[in-house]
């Protein structure tokens, strides 16, 4: 038979695998973006969803913030179906610690049934809810996306934004706004957020923040990341690109911290600077000098700059004493189920001090969870939160934009000592996002097993 005769061997037809090769790099980038989004449009606290108006035209839909979380939830819900396309259920961490989000979760529903307010409970709950989702998208989803700079160029570019808006407030624009806002806005409420008062008189920066020390939160999350995903661009840019990259957006980055007035998150930002120059290759002489500077110069710079604040007395330290007194009396008097996640302040404000402020959070995540979800809750929670730190802890061979996504997680939940950052979407949702991303990346080195070919 000739050739002509002979039958072609049959092409193997593309798999469905095949054509939505894109489409993990596709949900990255949708991903990035709209975490990026989050630091633009829902740094609220779910909570205080009833001061939060739908925009009424373009500029407020652009320019104005917050947005209502309610679409910050549509939002998450496709990027969460485009997610499952993507997905792989295979792990590198143990079973018991990726379960541990979904356990916490359960008890919220638990600790939900006996609330004392259901209105602060739903918006609390489903807050929860969206940050175990993103947990997970980070873990079975972003953990195989290939490449992975279009998830980075969307959170980088909304935290450009938020440093260029804190930058704009510090020199002028917060005055304008003040002005602005007490001679045409003010006399037409009927009601205002003491919150949002107290923060607009004062000339610490917030940004798109809910408020200063909010601001602080992201800069400790995502600066270290944004850093050293610069660190790692070099088939992108040259040396002296990313040097001028990473001078600029950490002396943006900085000063914004510092305008914010957030004692704590310069302190702890220090601590990130100390634990990152001990990871870096050098001498050990020269690495306990280096550490000393920047320790004393830090601490100096830190001392002097809120001198007034301590001859004060530290007001604002005192008031957390007394929040964290009053969660730790409600979580004995509640020790199992609490009285409902969110509803902190209907507690605070039957056995808070005379002369204490009204505070709608205990300024303790951990704390919080005690008294809003009882002892198992809080419990929970720190299992996740520090077995997730202590399983993903980088090894000296990971690379710098790891360590650096580590590093912020940690500065996030050390914030969490003294604020309530998991009550932040804008904060809690890319958290727990890295932490996934973090548990799952090395689910790109499992292969799986080929069977034997019958016949070998």
């Amino acid at each position: 038979m000739g050739d002509k005769g002979r039958m072609k061997p049959k092409q193997p037809e593309p798999t469905a695998s095949h054509h939505l090769k894109w489409l993990p790099g596709a949900f990255a980038a949708v991903f990035g973006a709209f975490l990026g989004l989050l630091l633009l449009k829902f740094g609220n606290p779910p909570i205080m969803e009833k001061w939060v108006a739908t925009p009424g035209n373009i500029y407020e839909f652009l320019l104005g913030y917050p947005w209502p979380i309610a679409w910050a939830y549509w939002l998450l819900g496709i990027i969460s179906l485009v997610g499952l396309l993507v997905a792989r259920p295979k792990l590198t961490a143990p079973r018991w610690l990726v379960a541990l989000p979904l356990a916490w979760l359960i008890w919220q529903i638990a600790a939900s049934i006996h609330t004392l307010d259901a209105q602060l409970t739903v918006p609390t709950f489903l807050h929860f809810a969206a940050c175990v989702v993103c947990f997970y998208l980070g873990l079975f989803s972003l953990a195989w996306a290939r490449p992975l700079w279009p998830f980075w160029l969307g959170l980088i570019a909304g935290l450009l934004l938020v440093l260029a808006i804190g930058w704009q407030q510090h020199f002028g624009g917060l005055a304008e706004s003040r002005q602005y806002f007490l001679v045409y806005v003010y006399p037409t409420l009927t009601e205002i957020s003491p919150e949002y008062l107290k923060k607009i008189m004062r000339n610490r920066i917030w940004s798109t923040l809910f408020y200063p020390n909010t601001l602080a939160g992201v800069l400790l999350l995502l600066l270290p990341a944004t850093l050293g995903v610069i660190v790692e661009a070099r088939q992108r840019f040259t040396i002296a690109a990313r040097w001028f990259l990473g001078v600029t957006i950490g002396v943006a980055g900085l000063a914004c911290l510092y305008w914010s007035g957030s004692k704590g998150g310069w302190l702890l930002m220090l601590l990130l600077g100390l634990i990152t120059l001990l990871r870096l290759p050098l001498g050990k002489v020269f690495k306990i000098g280096l550490l000393s500077l920047i320790l004393l110069g830090g601490l100096t710079g830190f001392f002097w700059k809120y001198s007034a604040f301590f001859k004060k007395g530290a007001t604002s330290v005192s008031a957390r004493f007394d929040y964290w007194r009053a969660a730790v009396q409600t979580t004995r008097e509640q020790p199992i189920l609490g009285t409902g996640p969110g509803t902190f302040a209907i507690p605070y404000q039957r056995i808070k001090q005379p002369e204490s402020e009204m505070a709608r959070l205990v300024h303790n995540d951990y704390l919080e969870q005690a008294s809003d979800s009882g002892v198992p809750g809080c419990l929970l929670f720190v299992a996740f939160i520090v077995g997730g730190l202590v399983w993903s802890f980088p090894r000296a061979k990971d690379h710098w934009t790891t360590f650096a996504v580590w590093l912020g997680v940690l500065g996030w939940s050390l914030q969490g000592l003294f604020e309530f950052g998991l009550y932040i979407p804008a904060l809690a949702w890319p958290a727990f996002t890295f932490l996934g991303w973090l548990l799952g990346r090395n689910a790109m080195s499992l292969k799986p097993i080929d069977k034997p070919r019958s016949g070998s």
